[in-house]
């Protein structure tokens, strides 16, 4: 299961340091290899490309140095190439307390959503057998509930929910377990939390957990097997992939061999949970070793016959792109070309894991690595792209010309901010969109600058030229984006997300400066007004009327419930990661947290009526009106900042 990407949008930076549980050589434990030793492959005469003679020592030396600066436990990388495995390794360890190495050949970790290529493959099977039409209405096969008729006309089809293309809101609050034995059913899951359809389907793709899941139901409800059992006969059985699983709780000998997840705290690290769910098919409980991913990147490459005639190849095929001039989605893969090459690629996040598998099909190269911790902000998700651009760079480098940049393009309609497509409307998530919108301005030449766009915490402002109308090429690097004219951004970067052009009253900027100056006043009144009270008390003077003191109470415990939300909420965030732990599992704190700026409201509903009464009425003196009217626009202003982005709970009675 893959969380918001939106969240790492968050993340800002990379602290560097030695950590004492970094892996020493001694430490990192390699697994069996086909070709043996390649860390000193290297000498003599040159290995055919297809062996990639040398890999061993490049992913030593990059994986160390990531655990080590990232403050990350363990990890676990094997290599494919021309039908066989070239390289397979753990590094560091998979428990802390007990020190225990990584092996790549015994060790299974929680793949997260890499796992939506097995519901995939488990859903290509059924259409290529003709059980399932990927163009029909999925209520044609829904028989315990139906997927409302948002759109009359428009129907959900099985390939909207293999290309993130169904048009259902995102929301990760509270889809997680902590306790394996404790997971719902996936159909009475999917019944009663059926998330909004917000766009058409198949027009713009966002990534979606509840559409793949969805998929694995169809799975389960056309084959007449649980999910589960179902790719663990026609998938995991046929490869003999032993290590791997969907079941929730894991079976025992599995079990004994799964890493724990964490995340950095302080000097330690601290165990993650989180990592189960209802949603079993986008990869919620699903852990693999590595070398068993590689055996499933060597059938999918080799089109084995195992999976079914023509199954691998289906996922491969683009079966639908944001833009024509843009690579885009297989079933589940992603398209995300490098060095001009097809490379195909799907990540994994769940709290305390980070997995990453790319392929190239032409040249028969695949790559899996895993990580059990989130790392220094996050920053692991990052670090497994990184490693598999390292290995395509030394490998399959590039040798084609960078696109000529074309002149008289109007950029003029361009510029502005940008929120990713995947924002939530309902949840609390949509706060992360109040920090991370993306940003486009216009450069001389018809060129162009923009920030927010990279999944590279240290990428920073880019620099794009144009080689088309609507069409730009990165400078000094190798994505793309195009704009659809439609206030539409893609970039070949992720092909899942799409990025909307907002309005300038939609502007998180604008939202910013309405949020900071309603938090400064209201803090102010908070400590104010007790001030004011005690001096007039100390000077004798003569005390309000009732309603008026109902009034600034009302001021005083509004300014006091920002106060606590924002000191509360700014102690959650200080750590992304136990953040994100914190969403997907839900919490009594945080539904407590929300609820302190839904009893905001009913005071500053009175703030409102005390605000019209005290100039009607003559409370105060002027500046005092004049005061207390800046209090309640402050009060207005921040609620409605708050109420834009979800952070506005109903009181449990």
């Amino acid at each position: 299961m893959q969380m918001a990407r939106p969240m790492s949008f968050l993340v800002a930076g990379v602290t560097a340091g030695a950590l004492a549980l970094a892996p020493s050589p001694a430490v990192a434990s390699a697994a069996s290899s086909t070709r043996g030793d390649l860390a000193s492959a290297g000498a003599g005469a040159p290995a055919p490309a297809a062996e990639l003679t040398g890999v061993g020592q490049l992913v030593d030396q990059v994986v160390s140095t990531q655990l080590a600066r990232d403050r990350i436990p363990g990890a676990a990388v094997v290599v494919v190439a021309g039908g066989k495995q070239v390289f397979a390794k753990g590094y560091g360890v998979s428990n802390v307390p007990a020190r225990t190495p990584v092996d790549a050949a015994s060790t299974s970790f929680f793949t997260g959503s890499v796992a939506k290529v097995f519901t995939a493959t488990a859903a290509a099977q059924l259409i290529r057998q003709g059980k399932l039409d990927p163009s029909a209405d999925v209520n044609t096969y829904l028989t315990t509930f139906k997927i409302r008729d948002t759109y009359p006309g428009r129907p959900v089809t099985m390939a909207d929910l293999l290309t993130h293309t169904a048009g259902f809101d995102d929301g990760p609050r509270g889809v997680a377990v902590a306790d394996p034995a404790a997971v719902p059913a996936l159909g009475e899951y999917l019944a009663a939390h059926q998330p909004d359809r917000v766009r058409p389907p198949g027009t713009l793709a966002q990534y979606d957990n509840y559409g793949v899941a969805l998929a694995g139901y169809l799975v389960q409800v056309v084959s007449g097997q649980p999910f589960a059992q179902y790719v663990q006969d026609h998938v995991f059985g046929p490869l003999h992939m032993n290590g791997t699983t969907f079941l929730q709780p894991h079976p025992a000998a599995i079990q004994a061999q799964v890493a724990d997840g964490y995340r950095p705290v302080g000097h330690g690290q601290v165990r993650e949970d989180g990592q189960y769910g209802a949603w079993s098919p986008t990869g919620a409980g699903t852990v693999a070793t590595a070398t068993d991913m590689g055996t499933f990147l060597i059938a999918q490459m080799a089109d084995d016959p195992r999976l079914g005639a023509g199954v691998a190849e289906s996922l491969r095929q683009q079966h639908f792109t944001m833009d024509p001039r843009l690579p885009g989605m297989g079933w589940v893969l992603q398209q995300e070309p490098r060095n001009g090459q097809a490379l195909l690629f799907k990540d994994g996040d769940v709290p305390g894991f980070h997995a990453n598998l790319a392929m190239l099909p032409d040249q028969k190269i695949g790559i899996y690595v895993v990580y059990n911790g989130d790392g220094t902000n996050g920053v692991a998700s990052w670090d497994g792209k990184d490693l598999i651009h390292q290995i395509v760079d030394r490998y399959v480098p590039h040798t084609s010309p960078a696109p000529k940049a074309v002149s008289g393009i109007d950029t003029s309609d361009l510029a502005g901010s940008y929120r990713v497509d995947r924002t939530s409307r309902t949840q609390v998530t949509k706060v992360v969109a109040l920090l991370s919108t993306a940003t486009v301005a216009e450069a001389p030449g018809g060129s162009l600058t923009t920030s927010g766009l990279s999944l590279n915490p240290n990428a920073g402002v880019q620099h794009w030229y144009p080689i088309g109308t609507g069409l730009f090429q990165e400078q000094a690097g190798q994505a793309q984006i195009a704009f659809d004219g439609k206030g539409n951004l893609f970039t070949t970067d992720d092909p899942t997300v799409a990025y909307t052009k907002l309005a300038w009253y939609a502007s998180p900027t604008l939202h910013q400066i309405m949020l900071g100056a309603g938090v400064v006043v209201l803090l102010l009144a908070f400590f104010w007004f007790p001030i004011l009270a005690l001096v007039r008390l100390r000077k004798g003077k003569p005390v309000h009327t009732r309603w008026a003191r109902a009034a600034r109470v009302a001021a005083w415990l509004t300014g006091g419930l920002t106060t606590a939300f924002v000191g509360w909420f700014a102690l959650m965030a200080s750590d992304l990661n136990a953040l994100t732990e914190t969403v997907i599992l839900g919490s009594v704190a945080l539904t407590a947290l929300l609820s302190l700026n839904g009893l905001a409201v009913a005071t500053t509903t009175v703030m409102i009526a005390g605000t019209v009464a005290a100039w009607v009425r003559r409370w105060w003196t002027v500046k005092g009106r004049m005061a207390y009217t800046v209090t309640t626009v402050a009060a207005i202003s921040y609620l409605t900042v708050a109420f834009t982005y979800n952070l506005i709970g109903i009181p449990s009675p």
